[in-house]
């Protein structure tokens, strides 16, 4: 069975690697200081602190083990100064007519999405509709509650 790919950029494979090697070294110690500091409290049948410990414990361990396998898994992308078409790595300025607003996204692979950011991923409906695009293309997103249009107004 072929292993599952993930698009990442250069730079999302760095943080990614410097991420994983913060969860396993600073973060994973400071979780073993704290379930130790919650044993030193006795019964851990009803200390809700070590409980909390420990579950953060198993949480950073299944981190750890997804972000290891997604970077094991990595294709890295090479830098692409090309602003004739949107590709994953573009920065892209899109107006929704509907919602009367200019929007910037960059185009990334799915490790390194962060819509807080506008950092969209490439298998994200707007992130897929809008690749291989060019500046003045009308674009349709089929999102869940029904298709909307965006217009392509620069590739940055």
């Amino acid at each position: 069975m072929a292993e599952q790919q993930y698009i990442m950029t250069k730079k999302g494979y760095e943080e990614a690697v410097e991420k994983l090697k913060y969860l396993q070294t600073v973060k994973r110690q400071e979780i073993v200081e704290r379930i130790a500091e919650a044993r030193s409290h006795g019964d851990l049948s009803e200390n809700a602190e070590y409980d909390a410990a420990r579950n953060e414990q198993a949480a950073n361990e299944g981190e750890i083990v997804d972000l290891d396998y997604k970077i094991k898994n990595a294709v890295i992308l090479e830098e692409n100064n090309d602003k004739t078409t949107i590709h994953v790595g573009s920065k892209v300025r899109v107006y929704d007519e509907e919602m009367d607003e200019e929007t910037v996204y960059e185009i990334t692979g799915t490790t390194e999405a962060n819509a807080m950011q506008n950092k969209i991923s490439n298998e994200s409906p707007v992130g897929a509709a809008l690749l291989k695009h060019k500046v003045g293309d009308t674009v349709k997103v089929a999102a869940p509650d029904g298709e909307y249009k965006l217009i392509v107004k620069e590739i940055i």
